[in-house]
C-alpha cells in the first residue's frame, strides 16, 4: 500500500481525504513537546492542517522510514520538528495515524 501511495504523491492522488487518527502516544507526546517549546505549536498545527489535505506535499518533506521504523512515515513540521505517522485504513478507507511528535532526536 505504502508504495502505491508514494506512487500517486507525484500526481496529488493521495487517497487519504482529510481521515486522522490521533494516538495516545501522539497526544502525550505533543502535549509534552507544546509544554516545553509553546512557540512551536503553531508549526505544529500548521503541519497537522497541511497534513491533512495533502500528506505528500513538499513543504512538509514527507519520507518513508527504514530500519526499527519501516512502515512508518515522517514530515517535518519546523526546523527541527518530526510528526511520524502512518498509513492505515480505517472503514476501508486510508487514513493517517498519528504516531509521535517531537525533534529528530527524539523521535528517531
Amino acid at each position: 500500500m505504502s508504495y502505491r501511495l508514494a506512487e500517486r504523491a507525484s500526481t496529488g492522488d493521495h487517497g487519504v481525504n482529510g481521515s486522522l487518527i490521533r494516538s495516545t502516544a501522539f497526544v502525550r507526546s505533543a502535549r509534552k513537546h507544546i509544554r516545553r517549546h509553546p512557540e512551536q505549536a503553531s508549526d505544529l498545527f500548521e503541519a497537522i492542517t497541511q497534513l491533512t489535505e495533502d500528506p505528500f506535499h513538499p513543504s512538509l518533506r514527507t519520507h518513508k522510514l527504514t530500519g526499527v521504523l519501516a512502515g512508518s512515515w515522517a514530515c517535518s513540521a519546523g526546523y527541527d520538528l518530526r510528526i511520524l505517522f502512518k498509513i492505515v485504513k480505517q472503514s476501508g478507507k486510508p487514513a493517517i495515524l498519528l504516531e509521535s511528535v517531537g525533534t529528530h532526536d527524539e523521535v528517531y
